[in-house]
């Protein structure tokens, strides 16, 4: 079963930074899209930014473009995700899984890691 391990969430106040880490295993992580998704309280989990197998395409959802940047390490097998002026609305468990059209493909989630944006 693959393994996904988020890590990096925090509390911080609105305009302030974080950068999420997720570290991979039991795949082969150079062959696969990658992406961050996030779920708000009360709300479905959405599709955050993903990023090609190469690394040389990014997506981003239309609330975090500008703001977040997503990369990766395929020496390390690690994603990560760089959020700068984060919003109250920013507010969530992040999650990564690998990615296809901005689907995710694993059936298995890591455990998440939590975002709160707020003064």
């Amino acid at each position: 079963q693959v393994q996904l391990e988020e890590s990096g969430g925090g509390l911080v106040q609105p305009g302030g930074s974080l950068r999420l880490s997720c570290a991979t295993s039991r795949f082969t992580f150079m062959n696969y899209g990658m992406g961050w998704y996030r779920q708000a309280p009360g709300k479905e989990r959405e599709f955050v930014a993903s990023i090609s197998a190469t690394g040389r395409i990014t997506n981003y959802a239309d609330s975090v473009k500008g703001r977040f940047t997503i990369s990766r390490d395929n020496s390390k097998n690690t994603l990560d995700l760089q959020m700068n002026n984060l919003k109250p609305e920013d507010t969530g468990v992040y999650y990564c899984n690998a990615v296809r059209q901005s689907a995710p493909i694993f059936g298995s989630w890591g455990q998440g890691t939590q975002v709160t944006v707020s003064s």
